[in-house]
């Protein structure tokens, strides 16, 4: 007789993990999720300072818009409806110090106009580029959890865009940005270390805001977070935070439960990885089943670098800003010894009411560092000048924040600072990376292998199993982890309710 489906453990209570619990649970296992901090959300989190709620994650969410392929897929973890998202008319807007200005507007007529006066020089490329966002703005992204044949339909109907999707795919966004004589039109496509990813991914990410399929839900990151949170928990299942797992428990070549900080242990049926993949795979199961792809994409594929983020509190509306400004600098800001950055972005956020007082701003900079190592060590052998270097930088953002928009540095009432050495600490990912792997051209967005050779009754989802980071590898990463494990089963993978 089949006892039905056994109990699953999943480790790390990020998007991959709550998503991959509430699948569980709609298949009818029993499901806990283990968080080692207080609470769940892993990066896809914000926190407050006096008053302020400074976002780190969300940017938009892929699947905004009824209708399409993401916005099904959210639609089965938690009811997206009920968010309400805010469609910018900038993507961002570029600044130098010497005045020039440059809107990437969410309309594709709008943008065309505002980069051919512009960049009058550069017609015939914008003209390629534009094509190629119209081409490719209804193409959905590829959900590698659906099943072969479902894949092979979808693949049919892109088939008319398979060549153009090829040669965009071919090049860094950096190095198409050298294809523009017009800098600020340059720095928008090479924005330092992300300017490795392929610019297909730039592209399609202007399709999806001109298609309104990219949005901002109010709330930010934990708006998603506490609706997945809360989803799983009226489906029965339980989350369980401060909660650090230390070792994945194997008999015979199959996981059985996990061994937790303190010496206690928990058993299980299954157990799932929605934590660090590097810590996963090296330190809780002590590199024993690591196997030649997993060693090759650890020792040859690039993760996105770290940050640190200084976050303000303005008492000022800034009504008058861009939701998303980058700012070129003349004179390069040195951010620790092995960082020099010659542009910074700003998230203003006057489009998101819940995070700031009337009349006031929260206003958050993101600055990417491969020097984790730097401030982890800082922080540990020298608190006092780890404190001081944070205020050096918040000083440094602070002056530019006061040239985008002068009598701002007098109205900053709150400053925050957290730095790769807190990502660190909260997340445990592999070098503080913000994401997972950069999605190069060389790379793509293939998947990794989700399971481990050797290794039975174990599976990973996130963002280090589907290269491209963001929250829609962690939700269909975790749809092919449940799916995996209902095929071994003999379980039925379903979206219905538990009981």
């Amino acid at each position: 007789m089949n006892p039905g489906p056994g109990k699953i453990l999943i480790i790390g209570g990020g998007i991959a993990g709550l998503c991959a619990a509430v699948y569980a649970r709609r298949c009818g296992y029993d499901v806990e999720v283990l968080e080692q901090h207080d609470s769940v959300g892993g990066l896809a989190t914000s926190w407050k300072r006096g008053g302020y709620t400074f976002e780190t994650c969300l940017h938009w969410l892929l699947g905004s818009k009824p209708g399409s392929l993401l916005h099904d897929r959210w639609s089965e973890v938690f009811d997206i409806d009920r968010l309400t998202f805010v469609n910018p008319e900038e993507f961002v807007r570029l600044e130098s110090d010497r005045g020039e200005r440059l809107h990437i507007y969410a309309d594709i007529a709008r943008l065309e106009r505002e980069l051919t006066t512009k960049a009058p020089r550069d017609a015939a490329e914008i003209q390629r580029l534009v094509s190629a966002i119209r081409r490719f703005q209804k193409i959905d992204l590829p959900d590698f959890s659906e099943a072969w044949h479902h894949q092979l339909r979808e693949l049919l109907r892109a088939l008319p865009e398979l060549a153009a999707l090829r040669h965009w795919s071919s090049f860094s966004s950096a190095a198409y940005g050298q294809r523009f004589s017009y800098p600020l039109l340059r720095s928008f496509f090479d924005s330092g270390e992300t300017g490795a990813m392929s610019v297909l991914a730039v592209i399609f990410s202007l399709g999806w805001m001109a298609s309104g399929n990219a949005g901002y839900p109010i709330g930010g990151s934990k708006a998603v977070i506490s609706a997945l949170a809360g989803n799983l928990q009226r489906l029965g299942g339980r989350i369980r935070a401060g909660t650090r797992v230390q070792s994945v428990l194997v008999e015979r070549d199959t996981a059985v439960g996990v061994g937790l900080a303190g010496g206690q242990t928990e058993f299980a049926d299954w157990v799932v990885s929605a934590a660090d993949g590097h810590e996963t795979i090296y330190e809780l199961l002590a590199g024993r089943y690591a196997g030649a792809a997993v060693e090759r994409a650890y020792s040859e594929l690039t993760p996105f670098p770290s940050y640190l983020q200084v976050s303000f509190g303005v008492a000022r509306e800034l009504a008058d800003q861009p939701g998303f400004l980058t700012r070129v600098l003349t004179d390069p800001i040195a951010i620790d010894p092995a960082t020099r950055l010659s542009q910074v972005s700003f998230r203003i956020f006057n489009y998101d009411p819940t995070f700031a007082p009337a009349g006031k701003t929260a206003v958050t900079c993101v600055l990417p560092t491969r020097a984790h190592a730097y401030w982890s060590e800082l922080r540990l052998k020298d608190p006092s000048a780890y404190r001081t270097e944070k205020e050096r930088v918040a000083d440094a953002i602070r002056a530019v924040l006061e040239r985008v928009a002068p009598g701002t540095g007098e109205a900053i009432e709150v400053t925050d600072v957290a730095t790769p050495a807190t990502i660190t600490r909260y997340t445990s990912n592999w070098h503080g990376s913000m994401e997972g792997w950069i999605p190069t051209p060389a790379t793509g967005f293939r998947p990794l292998p989700r399971t481990l050779p050797r290794l039975g009754q174990f599976v990973m989802a996130g963002q280090w199993v589907l290269p491209g980071g963001g929250l829609p590898s962690g939700l269909l990463s975790a749809r092919a982890a449940i799916q995996t494990i209902c095929r071994h089963d003999r379980e039925a993978f379903a979206v219905r309710p538990a009981a």
